[in-house]
């Protein structure tokens, strides 16, 4: 079974944020892993889910 990728624009509608948060994020090397297909980039699904897992916040204080 092949391995789902998105575009930016997919990544950018999952993170409901702007097309251009999304070309910022490759540029600085804060947005998840991509791969370069000619001129775009496309971005293993497995490789968003990781990344996404990486920025929950922790709330700090403890449970009642």
């Amino acid at each position: 079974m092949a391995e789902k990728h998105l575009t930016p624009q997919d990544l950018a509608e999952r993170e409901n944020v702007p097309l251009k948060t999304v070309y910022d994020w490759n540029s600085k090397g804060t947005g998840p892993r991509y791969l370069k297909v000619g001129r775009g980039a496309r971005y293993r699904l497995a490789d968003v889910i990781a990344w996404e897992n990486t920025r929950y916040a922790d709330q700090g204080g403890t449970a009642a």
